[in-house]
């Protein structure tokens, strides 16, 4: 008898203690709902083509206070990161390669999208000629800085946006990289604001707006993280610099390759070879689209933009970075290792295709300065013309590698296949030089250049950097103040609207 009752008094104590705990977690739920129905309150009005981002900071403050965090220079990889790095610096041959561009003056790694319009200011290859501060960048350079874009565009038009040089629109676009790029005002639904996307997917004969969200959270990045060009060809746009991705025959390295042939298009021509280049921007939404996480349903948000929480809030962490740096939040959703297994992983495929790019970016140095070489013993245009074709295609297909950061990650079957085509490729080019050579006359190997530093690539490729530094420093000191100052007076003037309900 007297165990029944310790039984009865024991039940009795662990209904109370579960009553208790139940009553606690159901509080909880209470609280958090009551949480998140009054989390968004909000505080103003957002125009539909706000550009500035502390105004839709007003509202979502969680968002905006970690869009402020790609301010943060000091994470570095293996690869990539947000610190300033110098890549001209640390891989003087890319001033040969690119000789005669824009690129072989000044090349940074990327930092935060914080400092998109600063490092298009202040970047030598944007240049600002004393007196005038024109540049010799087309406006259409600013398209993807800033959510001043599509404001601009919505007031005056695309073409007029893309028309002229750079500098005449410095006074408009001043707001870094942020809210109105991507979302909705009213919604907060993604968006694509930019019309290269758009008349990209067209070119296809596939509709955009038929996107799934999860699909948009790619395809905002996409708007900017792609290959394009600017095609002054277009009927009705003759001399319009307008912005075109070309993806009409697919996105692949080749296709875009053939696409670029067919139109007869190149971005310079080699100061060295002669050859009529193709220089790649940033196609890491091409590269990203052959991987595996693509396969598998993951997004560009998914990995460098992961869900955080704050107070019970679950909401897109803005500070948009490296997943290396915020492996928690990213990779370890899906991958249970441990977070140095995970990043020695990644490090191992980038230090295997860095491996094999280093290679190529010696033969192509060769390449061009052999080149060269035939040029000045008298190759004639017929002799040549193969040879620049394989030039241009093996440095299009290396450029299209590197020039998408985090490609050999994100891709890496796809960026070790086009690296090695490109090896094929510019072997080929090599063969038909040294029979070229030999039969002007010359049997030798050209000696390899002392490129070892920046400086010594630059003196060589005849680039004057102190004239330049100079030329923009006086850019900086009169031009820039000025567009500032035009700025904040038409950006008090838009002033901002109470919102009508706090509801």
């Amino acid at each position: 008898m007297a165990s029944i009752k310790k039984r009865h008094v024991f039940l009795f104590f662990a209904t109370a203690v579960a009553a208790f705990l139940l009553s606690l977690l159901a509080n909880s739920i209470i609280s958090r709902k009551t949480e998140s129905k009054f989390a968004y309150q909000p505080m103003v009005e957002i125009a539909d083509n706000e550009p500035r981002n502390q105004v839709w900071g007003e509202n979502f403050p969680r968002q905006y206070q970690s869009f402020l965090e790609t301010k943060d220079t000091t994470f570095q990889s293996y690869q990539g990161g947000s610190k300033h790095v110098d890549m001209l610096e640390k891989d003087p041959r890319l001033v040969v390669l690119w000789a005669g561009y824009g690129f072989s003056k000044e090349y940074n790694a990327p930092k935060g999208h914080s400092y998109a319009i600063d490092d298009i200011r202040n970047i030598l290859r944007t240049g600002g000629p004393t007196g005038s501060g024109t540049g010799p960048m087309p406006s259409t350079c600013w398209t993807c800085k800033s959510p001043d874009v599509p404001r601009l565009m919505n007031e005056i038009g695309i073409d007029e946006f893309y028309s002229g040089k750079w500098a005449d629109k410095g006074s408009e676009v001043v707001n870094a990289i942020g809210c109105a790029d991507c979302h909705n005002p009213e919604t907060m639904s993604l968006r694509i604001t930019r019309p290269a996307l758009i008349e990209a997917f067209e070119a296809m004969g596939k509709d955009i707006n038929a996107s799934s969200h999860q699909e948009m959270r790619s395809l905002v990045c996409a708007q900017c993280h792609v290959e394009y060009y600017f095609n002054k060809n277009l009927p009705g746009k003759e001399g319009v610099p307008y912005l075109v991705f070309p993806w009409r025959d697919g996105t692949s390295v080749e296709a875009m390759e053939a696409y670029y042939d067919e139109i007869n298009f190149s971005d310079w021509t080699h100061a060295v070879s002669k050859a009529p280049m193709l220089k790649a921007q940033h196609p890491g939404y091409e590269i990203y689209s052959t991987g595996i996480h693509a396969k598998r349903g993951v997004s560009c948000a998914d990995c460098h933009m992961p869900y955080t929480s704050e107070g019970g809030q679950k909401y897109t962490d803005h500070h948009i970075q490296s997943p290396l740096n915020n492996v928690t939040n990213s990779c370890q959703v899906c991958h249970r290792q441990d977070k140095e297994d995970l990043v020695a992983d990644v490090y191992t495929r980038q230090k295997k295709v860095g491996e094999n790019m280093e290679k190529l970016e010696k033969i192509l140095v060769r390449l061009h300065l052999e080149a060269g070489k035939a040029w000045e013993l008298g190759a004639s245009d017929e002799d040549m013309e193969s040879i620049l074709q394989d030039i241009r295609h093996a440095q299009w297909r290396w450029d299209y590698s590197v020039a998408s950061h985090g490609a050999s990650f994100h891709s890496p079957v796809e960026v070790s296949r086009v690296v090695s085509s490109a090896m094929d490729v510019a072997g080929q080019g090599r063969i038909k030089l040294a029979r070229l050579l030999a039969s002007l006359g010359y049997y030798e190997e050209l000696p390899y250049p002392d490129i070892t530093t920046k400086d010594k690539a630059q003196q060589l490729m005849g680039i004057d950097r102190v004239a330049l530094e100079k030329e923009k420093e006086e850019f900086k000191e009169n031009i820039i103040p000025q567009w500032l100052e035009e700025a904040k007076k038409r950006e008090e003037g838009m002033g901002v609207k109470k919102a009508v309900s706090m509801k």
